[in-house]
């Protein structure tokens, strides 16, 4: 008997199996994946990831894996170029952008050490109920026999198309449609920050990662997909020629060192997170697009948010349904606003009137920064109106 299974061991999974175990829970975490392993991702780790990383005590790790520290963040649309630079300090640790391979397997080292149990290879076949109520998983073993592992809290983390979210019911409560597709590789050989590029119907983003490559990922909205898909490197390439011609001139200086990766899939949703002995973290409970690159930050929030929703009441069945509850509401109602936002970027339209916010707040590095913080999560979007906004606009209007 467990006290907390988890399925599914990439970011999500492994942070929430680390949390449970550093509490002083017996933890059993399980994947169908063997790893080392990669996975489609934008490696991306915002801020408030990076805080929770170093509170968890594995930024350390993450970052002896000798990828680069991004400290700038360029933003260029239309005649607008945002450029703030952010200093390594002890207390406000720099962004990075570790491969999966490397992030996963650290995050599940870490939930092991902590006490955690792992295993690999471990495809379920569904959750098992006892009267309406989760009390662990199925799976199938190597032999062919049917073994069931029980706890008294069942955390699906398998994924946007969970077969644990699906076997307990969990549906959507948020839907939007599909918005844009991306297509990335990888290459070495030139000199980049964190960038962002965008015109209308196209965005392209470049983010240095681990071995001295750097990851350049390029977006188009979701109707052009069986377009672009039809001559995917071909389309990739122009498009970054477009969107982005100094990065593209500096690709030219080097080469791909993995083959085109792509996606047309890139779901927008909520699901119901919770209910009688099971909740549901990462994608398995919340899926955005990939162009904001909140994935990881908010699957390190999700994790955060059940382990203290729980805290010590995993005992009683229905302290443990109290708590749960809970964690339901907080987890959309925090994770709103990024969803909102990337809705919006992930249309990648270029309206006027956002031009003349950005022109604007390039005017100020206090503004410059409270943008991108905005953009980070770390600060709502709510806090960039501020009174010198609305003065630099209002100049600009005269």
């Amino acid at each position: 008997m467990y006290d907390v299974i988890v399925v599914g061991a990439r970011v999500a999974g492994a942070s929430t199996a680390l949390l449970f175990a550093q509490a002083g829970y017996r933890v059993l975490l399980v994947d169908r994946a063997r790893f080392p392993s990669d996975t489609l991702s934008t490696h991306y780790i915002h801020q408030p990831g990076i805080d929770r990383m170093a509170r968890w005590g594995v930024l350390d790790a993450v970052r002896a894996t000798g990828l680069p520290l991004l400290e700038r963040t360029v933003y260029q649309v239309a005649d607008v170029r945002l450029d703030s630079t952010v200093p390594d300090t002890p207390e406000q640790p720099a962004p990075c952008a570790p491969r999966r391979h490397l992030l996963d397997s650290i995050l599940i080292d870490a939930a092991v050490a902590a006490g955690a149990e792992f295993r690999e290879g471990f495809s379920i076949s569904g959750p098992l109920f006892e009267d309406g109520r989760v009390v662990g998983v199925e799976h199938r073993s190597t032999a062919g026999v049917t073994v069931q592992e029980r706890a008294r809290l069942v955390v699906g983390a398998d994924g946007m198309r969970s077969t644990f979210a699906r076997g307990v019911g969990a549906g959507f409560t948020v839907e939007d449609e599909l918005n844009s597709c991306i297509y990335y590789t990888y290459w070495e050989g030139i000199q980049a920050d964190f960038e962002l590029y965008e015109q209308p119907g196209r965005w392209v983003g470049a983010v240095p990662t681990n071995d001295g490559a750097t990851l350049i990922a390029a977006y188009r909205p979701q109707d052009r997909f069986d377009e672009v898909r039809a001559d995917a490197l071909a389309n990739y390439l122009d498009n970054i020629r477009i969107t982005a011609p100094d990065l593209f001139e500096r690709a030219q200086s080097g080469s791909t060192v993995e083959r085109l990766r792509g996606t047309g899939d890139q779901q927008n949703f909520f699901r119901q997170a919770s209910g009688p002995g099971w909740a549901l973290v990462g994608d398995a409970a919340h899926h955005k697009d990939s162009i904001t690159a909140r994935g990881i930050s908010d699957a390190f929030l999700q994790a955060d948010l059940l382990a203290e929703s729980v805290g010590s009441g995993l005992q009683d069945p229905a302290r443990l349904d109290r708590s749960l509850a809970v964690y339901a509401e907080r987890h959309q109602d925090e994770l709103f606003e990024g969803y909102r936002n990337t809705l919006f970027t992930s249309r990648l339209e270029v309206q006027p009137e956002r031009l003349a916010m950005l022109r604007a707040i390039q005017q100020s590095p206090f503004l410059t920064e409270r943008y991108f913080a905005a953009a980070a999560g770390s600060v709502s979007v709510d806090e960039l109106y501020v009174d010198e906004l609305y003065q630099l606009m209002d100049a600009a209007s005269a």
